[in-house]
């Protein structure tokens, strides 16, 4: 026997279904960031942009874990993240390798990953947003090549040797050095840190006495070798570029420091990556690759950044 629903009854289940929508889009979404370093002020800008974005959007709780460059960590952390039963998963790895097992873990539990700024090596993830690097590199290269001409000698400190995307910022530089007849005469990888780049500089002013430049693939190093530059008294002569626009290159650029750095925006990085995770949730298909704008900082426009 079938049994008829009276208009009232079907105004109610109506009215009932429509509300209920209107809860379940206002849920608590929860999402994991496992960063690889928050002692670096990059990473620490592309948490916060996280962090605000979410609470800016009042229905998202965001769990920050920091892996502090330990690879093995961030395995650990992801894990954590897949027993919490996070909704999405945001990566930025240490290293592409276990960055990808760690996109494997969340891929095992079916929760989406959308990884940013540093790529994996596999696993599936929903999108990648990444700054356009190589372009980035050819900024500081074009720079470095007004200021000292042809017949000019360089030097570039890498990040971690192995690492897709500040090799390309290299390859930008190098390609622009080779444009206009510019000698790379030594690179060394100084692994993003400060103290490393300082050392790694150190033995360039050593070994290359006529250096005219040196392009550091992140400001961290930038910021070290400029320590030894200034130590060695050749501040005047040898120009240090980074790339990043950290506030410690920023006040640097400000103070007749570093010469230039790249802007990533990396707290916009941070926003979209919260952003596309909503739309990912909401059955939405993204690009496989977003790239976010870069900008060279001078002292001439260093001012419109800090006030940021």
């Amino acid at each position: 026997m079938t049994k008829k629903i009276g208009v009232g009854s079907l105004i109610a289940f109506l009215l009932f279904f429509v509300f209920s929508l209107g809860a379940f889009a206002q849920e608590k979404i929860t999402l994991g960031y496992s960063v690889q370093d928050l002692g670096n002020q990059y990473w620490y800008t592309v948490a916060q942009g996280v962090k605000d974005r979410a609470s800016e959007l009042g229905n998202v709780d965001v769990v920050v874990l920091d892996a502090r460059t330990d690879p093995s960590a961030q395995l650990a952390q992801v894990e954590d993240l897949v027993q919490q039963k996070v909704d999405l998963i945001l990566l930025s790895p240490w290293d592409p390798d276990p960055g990808g097992s760690a996109v494997e873990i969340a891929n095992e539990a079916g929760i989406p990953v959308i990884v940013l700024d540093v790529g994996v090596n596999s696993g599936r993830i929903e999108t990648f947003i990444v700054s356009d690097n190589y372009e980035g590199g050819q900024l500081a290269g074009e720079f470095v090549a007004e200021k000292i001409g042809k017949g000019g000698q360089v030097a570039i400190i890498q990040c971690q040797l192995g690492y897709v995307i500040p090799a390309l910022r290299e390859k930008g530089f190098e390609d622009t050095m080779a444009k206009y007849d510019i000698e790379v005469v030594a690179k060394q990888p100084a692994d993003s840190q400060r103290s490393l780049g300082m050392t790694v500089m150190e033995d360039f002013i050593q070994a290359h006495p006529d250096l005219d430049a040196v392009f550091a693939c992140n400001d961290e190093m930038a910021l070290g070798a400029l320590e030894a530059v200034r130590g060695a008294g050749l501040q005047n002569k040898i120009m240090v570029v980074g790339f990043d626009a950290i506030h410690d290159a920023l006040v640097s650029i400000k103070e007749g420091g570093l010469a230039a750095t790249v802007a990533q925006q990396p707290y916009e990085m941070g926003k979209m990556g919260v952003d596309c995770a909503l739309k990912v949730l909401n059955g939405e298909k993204l690009d496989e690759t977003i790239y976010i704008p870069v900008v060279l900082v001078t002292p001439e426009n260093v001012d419109e950044f800090l006030k940021e």
